[in-house]
């Protein structure tokens, strides 16, 4: 498929980055029912380590095996598959090719108290292996492990594109100054898209805001500048705005399981605010696949 003007000019953003790099996002822009587009759904299965199997695919017992979740990206059409290595290493080579693959390089888990920082699981040595697209890693800014975590993707994130893969930054602050609420307030979330773009991220996933500054030193600011907030459009409007002036890919976590019409009414949204797209995990698979099937293509039509 001949590579389309929007994709084009998504390409030109990218400046400073290598041919290998910009071929790996065009194949990811150019895949599935939004190719062409400058829109992405990209499919991301790594809550059996963050939450535990039970708690990830009891709801659906097919999505224990991994090669149902490659079929449900491929049958889907969605974007691209994110997943930790043993998942994507079961199945790359009986999918080769028909789905951009990014591998999620560090990850948590719920058995440990320390809940603020991840262990790296894998090597860009693997993504290369298995052909991915490119690389994803968590960071959460405010948390105590912070400047660790951001020194590591500045270690992998050099690595990757050198390799020409993208890197994909899970952006998720928590901790510090920061309540448990304000993890999605508009000012942190915006705050921490903008951190994510800095450290070069290609493409960077952040979680919906809520209509919350949580901040003190950001209240005066957002008030004095009058930055509308009301609806969701507004929101992701802003944190756009911090993404470089919407000149990088920035897309949306799907969050806990939700209704259907919740889930489209955000997506309506996203794509009201000039975002790039969706990242749906739990939304998907703990569905039966005819179920998140539909749903995947409605939210995909939203956006087309």
């Amino acid at each position: 498929m001949i590579r389309t003007e929007t994709v084009r000019k998504i390409l030109s953003w990218y400046e400073g980055e290598t041919p290998g790099l910009k071929s790996n996002l065009s194949r990811l822009l150019m895949h599935g029912r939004l190719a062409g587009t400058g829109r992405v759904v990209i499919l991301p299965v790594d809550q059996g380590f963050e939450h535990g199997p039970a708690r990830s695919f009891a709801p659906n017992p097919a999505a224990y095996d991994p090669h149902y979740l490659y079929e449900l990206a491929i049958e889907a059409g969605v974007s691209g598959y994110a997943a930790p290595l043993g998942l994507l290493e079961h199945g790359a080579d009986a999918f080769a090719g028909e789905v951009p693959l990014i591998m999620k390089m560090n990850s948590g888990n719920s058995l440990a108290a320390n809940s603020s920082d991840q262990a790296l699981t894998g090597t860009v040595d693997d993504a290369m292996r298995l052909g991915c697209v490119g690389v994803g890693f968590t960071i959460y800014p405010g948390s105590d492990h912070a400047y660790d975590m951001m020194e590591e993707l500045r270690e992998i994130s050099h690595e990757a594109k050198s390799k020409g893969l993208l890197s994909v930054v899970w952006s998720y602050p928590r901790g510090g100054k920061i309540s448990k609420e304000g993890e999605t307030a508009l000012d942190i979330v915006a705050y921490s898209a903008h951190m994510a773009a800095l450290m070069g991220a290609t493409i960077i996933k952040v979680k919906l805001p809520s209509n919350r500054i949580d901040l003190d030193a950001a209240k005066k600011t957002y008030e004095k500048n009058h930055i509308p907030s009301e609806t969701i459009a507004d929101r992701v409007r802003h944190v756009m705005q911090a993404s470089f002036a919407g000149k990088r890919v920035v897309v949306f976590s799907g969050g806990e399981a939700k209704t259907r019409e919740d889930l489209l009414e955000e997506v309506r949204g996203i794509r009201e605010g000039g975002g790039n797209g969706s990242i749906i995990g739990r939304n998907s698979f703990q569905r039966s696949k005819e179920d998140a099937i539909a749903l995947l293509r409605e939210v995909m039509d939203i956006y087309a």
